[in-house]
């Protein structure tokens, strides 16, 4: 019968901000995006607006929330391990 001893627990990440407060706020930012997008887009089609503000604001909405994402996992691999 084997008594080795297990291995000791992995430190959990927490990250520099905390995670949970950072997945608050980038799922709000997200959900704004694409709350954007979907008005832009439905204005477009009702040709309220040009396609050229269309693809901008499309365009901004997916630069905003990969910034958002790209936050997140930074702020998850560069923190305090308490």
């Amino acid at each position: 019968m084997d008594t080795s001893p297990l291995p000791p627990a992995l430190p959990q990440k927490r990250g520099f901000i905390n995670r949970s407060v950072v997945r608050v706020i980038s799922f709000t930012v997200l959900a704004i995006c694409i709350a954007i997008s979907v008005i832009a887009s439905i204005l477009a089609i009702w040709d309220f607006t040009k396609t050229d503000a269309l693809w901008r604001t499309v365009a901004t909405c997916i630069v905003v929330s990969g910034g958002m994402m790209a936050f997140g996992v930074v702020n998850s691999l560069y923190g305090s391990k308490d």
